[in-house]
């Protein structure tokens, strides 16, 4: 793996606006960086992180049949108990997830090991899928990389498939996000897009727009019953609200499904390092009240953060500088998109602040013999706010 610098593409502000990508600072420092890129070998890429991830999916599978299992686990992932029956019953069923990320530590050496999942609310999609890819055509055009460089990335491909294997059609799918905020919209209108191509109906409404009868099926504001949903909003926060209870009752086919709440949980690293202690893709991880070995430096977390947010290193004068999470490398994530990883983004920290606000978007990694490389992109540098007022009364 090698860091190289690049000219930037002179109008690539006006490319982002071209397609719709707005968001090019947060808080005043670049969200999207083109002067860096990484390059891959074809072992890198194929040993040392796509069969990780693949085995890291497995493993998840495995930690969902455990967690969902076991009542004491269930508490203490925080899921109200009210909500167990319906929860295990769409795993039962076998309800279809649509993509994920996988937030991976990759120093260029063996296999990448996971940092978190985020399993049920993932970001940064249009920038892996779109933007980056047209990046990688047009530095080539360009010459700011060699020509025949590639990346590892088929995003939008496979959404496109995926979201046409959910057996929606004739129905409507409805496409969900909070109001008043730009990377919530971008993304779910990117979705959108992408089940408009695999040839469904689609329609958006914000989440505070959402209603509900007396009967307890969910409407959009021209009334109609919403049998379908994508929604960009966590589940611990649906269940959380006023209408939550309603939810139990399944009168909506929901995506993502609820027993993603096992997945993005920080707690399923916990469960993880139980279940496959010393696997080569896992971090040595523990509930605060478990043993862990004496006189090792280790990664702390809430149950709940977004993308390596919150991650603190005990026994350490300066988060994320140093120590078993390896805070201060690169952060690969890499995207799945039902049970596959078709493609990479990254996040590159600043200082030695691990914080989420802390990462830019550093543009795709190329290969020298147009066989995969690897897209890596941004992170949302923006936190998801709760919606104020969620369900209207229809």
């Amino acid at each position: 793996m090698q860091r190289r610098h690049v000219r930037e593409r002179p109008d690539w502000r006006a490319q982002a606006a071209k397609v719709g990508f707005e968001v090019l600072t947060d808080d005043g420092q670049p969200y999207w960086d083109e002067s860096v890129c990484y390059r891959f070998t074809l072992a890198q890429i194929e040993d040392d992180i796509e069969a990780p991830t693949q085995q890291l999916l497995g493993l998840c599978y495995q930690a969902v049949e455990r967690i969902l299992g076991d009542d004491a686990l269930l508490r203490r992932f925080g899921i109200p108990e009210t909500a167990w029956s319906y929860v295990r019953q769409t795993w039962q069923r076998q309800d279809k997830d649509l993509y994920g990320r996988f937030d991976l530590r990759y120093d260029g050496t063996g296999p990448a090991k996971l940092f978190e999942f985020n399993a049920d609310t993932p970001t940064a999609l249009f920038e892996a899928a779109v933007f980056q890819w047209q990046w990688l055509e047009q530095a080539i055009d360009a010459e700011l990389i060699p020509g025949e460089s590639d990346q590892f990335n088929s995003i939008h491909e496979r959404l496109i498939d995926a979201l046409g294997k959910f057996g929606i059609a004739p129905r409507t799918l409805h496409v969900a996000c909070v109001r008043d905020h730009a990377e919530d919209r971008w993304t779910v209108e990117y979705l959108e897009d992408c089940a408009r191509q695999a040839g469904l109906d689609t329609a958006f409404v914000h989440i505070e727009d959402i209603g509900l009868t007396n009967d307890g099926r969910f409407t959009d504001l021209d009334d109609r019953v919403i049998t379908d949903l994508f929604k960009l909003y966590p589940w611990e926060w649906l269940l959380a609200e006023s209408f939550g209870s309603a939810l139990l009752a399944d009168p909506v086919h929901l995506i993502e499904p609820a027993w993603k709440l096992a997945l993005s949980n920080k707690g399923l690293l916990a469960v993880l390092w139980d279940m496959f202690p010393d696997h080569p893709a896992l971090l040595p991880t523990y509930f605060e009240a478990a043993a862990r070995p004496r006189g090792r430096r280790h990664p702390g977390r809430p149950r709940a953060a977004r993308a390596c947010r919150a991650v603190r290193c005990r026994g350490l004068r300066r988060p994320g500088r140093r120590g078993a999470a390896g805070l201060f490398r690169p952060v690969p994530g890499d995207r799945l998109v039902g049970d596959r990883g078709p493609g990479l983004r990254h996040r590159h920290p600043r200082g030695f602040d691990a914080g989420h606000r802390q990462h830019r978007a550093l543009r795709a990694a190329h290969h020298p013999r147009r066989i995969r490389g690897s897209p890596w992109t941004a992170t949302s540098a923006t936190g998801r706010r709760r919606a104020s007022r969620v369900c209207r009364t229809s």
